[in-house]
C-alpha cells in the first residue's frame, strides 16, 4: 500500500540551455519528462506527483496524458525554486511529510531509487534533506555534480569538479549526485525565502544555497545507474537504453 505523505514534484522548463525544449523530445513516442512522471508513478511510496512546468506548451503537453501539472513562473534560478513555487499552490500542502524533487531530465530514473530515498529519511529524521549518490570512477565532466560526505553520511561539500581531489592518492570512486533530493517541507520553504549563495553563484549548483543556510544534508549511497539527459549524446543514449529498460513495460 502507498503511504500518502509523500509528494513527488518534477520540475521542468522549456528553455534548457545546452538541449532547448528537451522536456518535450520524445523517447519510444513519449516526451522525456513523461518518462520521469510514469516512473515516480512506479514507486511504492509515492502518494502524489505533480509536473511543475514554465510554459502552457508543456503543460499542454502533459495533460493529453491526464498528468497533474503546476504552471509555475519563468524566472526560476534552478528547480528547487520552481518546486518550492509548485508546493505552496498545492491545496492541504501540510499533510506531507517529505516533498521529493525528481529532476525532469532523467528518463530512466529508478522507481525502487526514489522508495529506498524516502526510506532512508524516514531513519533519518534529523536530516532537512537527503541527497543520494552512486559511485562513478573519477570524472572530469562538470555536468555530472559530486558529493563528499562524512562518516555520519553528512553532506560537506559538492561541487562540479572531482572532489575529493587526487593530490596524494587516488581514488576508484568518487559520488555523483542521484537526481533526487528528499525535503522537509520547512526545509524547502527556507530554501525558497533565501538568496542566491555565493558558492551557487560559481558553480551553479542550488543545493549549495542549503548548505549556506546550515540545513542538515544527508548522503544515502545507493547501487546502479542513471543519467541526465544535458546534451544531444545523453538524449540518443536515452533512445537506446529505454529498448531495454525493465520499468518501460509496467507504465500505465
Amino acid at each position: 500500500m502507498k503511504k500518502n505523505n509523500t509528494l513527488v514534484l518534477i520540475p521542468t522548463r522549456l528553455n534548457s540551455r545546452r538541449l532547448p525544449a528537451k522536456a518535450l523530445l520524445p523517447i519510444n513516442n513519449l516526451p522525456l519528462v513523461m518518462h520521469v512522471y510514469k516512473r515516480a508513478l512506479l514507486s511504492k511510496r509515492v502518494s502524489d506527483v505533480f509536473i511543475c512546468c514554465d510554459d502552457v506548451k508543456i503543460q499542454k503537453a502533459v495533460k493529453r496524458y491526464g498528468v497533474k501539472a503546476i504552471m509555475t513562473s519563468k524566472h526560476h534560478e534552478n528547480g528547487t525554486e520552481r518546486i518550492c513555487e509548485a508546493f505552496k499552490k498545492i491545496k492541504n500542502n501540510q499533510k506531507y511529510k517529505f516533498v521529493l524533487d525528481v529532476q525532469g531530465d532523467e528518463p530512466l530514473i529508478s522507481p525502487n531509487h526514489i522508495d529506498k530515498v524516502i526510506q532512508f529519511h524516514e531513519k533519518n529524521l534529523d536530516a532537512d534533506i537527503i541527497l543520494p549518490s552512486l559511485n562513478i570512477r573519477p570524472t572530469n565532466n562538470t555536468n555530472i555534480v559530486k558529493i563528499v560526505s562524512n562518516s555520519q553520511n553528512e553532506v560537506m561539500y559538492i561541487s562540479r569538479a572531482n572532489i575529493p581531489y587526487e593530490f596524494k592518492n587516488k581514488t576508484k570512486n568518487i559520488k555523483k549526485h542521484l537526481s533526487i533530493i528528499s525535503f522537509k517541507p520547512k526545509a524547502l520553504l527556507a530554501y525558497g525565502k533565501s538568496k542566491v549563495s555565493e558558492f551557487e553563484k560559481i558553480e551553479d549548483i542550488e543545493l549549495l544555497r542549503a548548505l549556506d543556510l546550515g540545513l542538515k544534508i544527508k548522503n544515502l549511497n545507493l547501487k546502479g545507474d542513471s543519467f541526465s539527459v544535458d546534451v544531444f549524446e545523453d538524449y540518443a543514449k536515452a533512445q537506446i537504453k529505454i529498448k531495454k529498460d525493465k520499468y518501460f513495460k509496467f507504465y500505465k
